[in-house]
């Protein structure tokens, strides 16, 4: 099934096309735009979803023509059909000047639209689209400090690290208290710091040089306490850049305080893990972040990791998905003692033991993009059914450490 992307400021027009692809049962949409999006905006829609086929309106054709030259010079392959109102022959004769080829009109035909989309498949299958760049680019965002998100990350991408050849890269971006380093017990005197200060000019000489290798994973620690250092958002967009060039996997852990930084990084990832653990202060905070998140757009990227979950929680997964409004997609048990043993012995945790197998499923899931699909139309329920009564007024709109 073709995955497409629809940009149309048109809302009724959008509206109309999106009911007659749907019908089709051909075409999966994994993103609809109401605007144009600026060239930064694009290239991250269309590396985090890597769509086949843009739907793109004419309405403002300077602007569409914008978008034509960009996927014509950073996305080879990937199809697009002009969408616009009326067949307008001036329309038309611009568009195929751009090099569209495709183009689709009021009142959106059955015919003209399974016509479309089967010259479309044809040439998606002879020519995929060429994005040049990893898509697996995973964020990992603790609810607060302490519900164990570094433990999640680095295994998660040891798990990763293990499927046959998949490069992953273990980014620790908590610029205040990364642990990552301390965890593997790495001595590599660079990091981060040194990766954003040479983010224009990272090369394969420079890059091994600021990397650690562990196992079959890269790792980036954050380096040495420094309250003065500040990393801009330019350079964060250059080191993710260079680093989707040369990795299949990325893992990110973030330091949950949603810095500019952060929130870049969570505009590049292809999902943004919400590490969560079954106590009150945590869910309340993780769906603060949520509803943050949502009103970023980035709302239909979270999933939540439930860490540290038992029998005796007094939060079952099921009350956690009603409070949040968002699937519990995997409950990784509390194992103390195992994530003890692997922090004294700087490495991950046991994969034979049950918690270890539960980060290989995780990885598994990542891999195979069997992630559990989020229905953003979904409310938040309106109150804290369990919490205490303080809680209960507030309301649904948008505003870490080792376990």
């Amino acid at each position: 099934m073709l995955r497409g992307l629809v940009i149309c400021p048109d809302s009724e027009l959008a509206e109309r096309l999106e009911q007659a692809l749907s019908e089709t049962g051909q075409i999966v949409l994994v993103r609809d735009l109401d605007r144009y999006p600026t060239e930064l905006e694009f290239m991250r829609f269309a590396r985090a979803h890597a769509p086949q086929v843009v739907f793109l309106s004419t309405e403002s054709l300077p602007k569409a023509t914008e978008i034509i030259r960009l996927v014509d010079r950073e996305f080879p392959g990937l199809q697009l059909v002009a969408v616009h109102r009326s067949t307008d022959a001036e329309v038309l004769l611009d568009i195929m000047r751009a090099g569209v080829r495709e183009f689709l009109s009021l009142p959106f035909a059955n015919q003209a639209i399974y016509d479309t989309l089967a010259r479309v498949e044809a040439v998606a299958q002879k020519r995929p689209a060429a994005v040049n760049a990893t898509d697996q680019l995973f964020a990992f965002l603790p609810s607060k400090q302490g519900v164990g998100t570094s433990t999640v990350a680095l295994n998660a991408a040891v798990a990763l690290s293990r499927n046959p050849e998949t490069g992953v890269l273990l980014l620790d971006m908590d610029l205040t208290s990364g642990i990552i380093g301390f965890m593997l017990k790495l001595n590599n005197a660079h990091s981060v710091v040194e990766a954003a200060e040479n983010a224009l000019t990272l090369d394969e000489s420079l890059w091994p040089q600021l990397v650690t290798r562990v196992g079959q994973m890269d790792v980036l620690h954050s380096g040495r306490l420094n309250p003065d250092f500040r990393i801009e958002s330019s350079q964060v967009r250059h080191l993710l850049e260079f680093a989707r060039r040369h990795y299949r996997a990325i893992c990110v852990d973030l330091s949950g305080n949603l810095e500019r930084y952060s929130l870049e990084i969570m505009h590049e990832a292809k999902r943004i893990f919400l590490v969560v653990t079954p106590e009150i202060p945590s869910l309340h905070l993780a769906r603060e972040k949520f509803n943050f998140l949502n009103g970023l757009e980035l709302g239909d990227r979270v999933s939540v990791l439930l860490n540290r979950g038992h029998k005796r929680s007094v939060v079952s997964p099921a009350q956690i998905e009603d409070l949040l409004g968002v699937p519990v997609m995997m409950n990784f048990s509390n194992d103390y003692q195992g994530v003890h043993r692997a922090l004294q012995s700087g490495r991950a945790v046991d994969p034979t033991t049950e918690l270890g197998k539960q980060f290989t499923n995780l990885a598994n899931a990542i891999l195979e993009k069997k992630t559990m699909e989020i229905d953003t139309k979904k409310r938040f329920v309106e109150y804290f059914s369990i919490l205490p009564s303080r809680y209960s007024s507030v309301g649904a709109d948008p505003k870490k450490s080792a376990g």
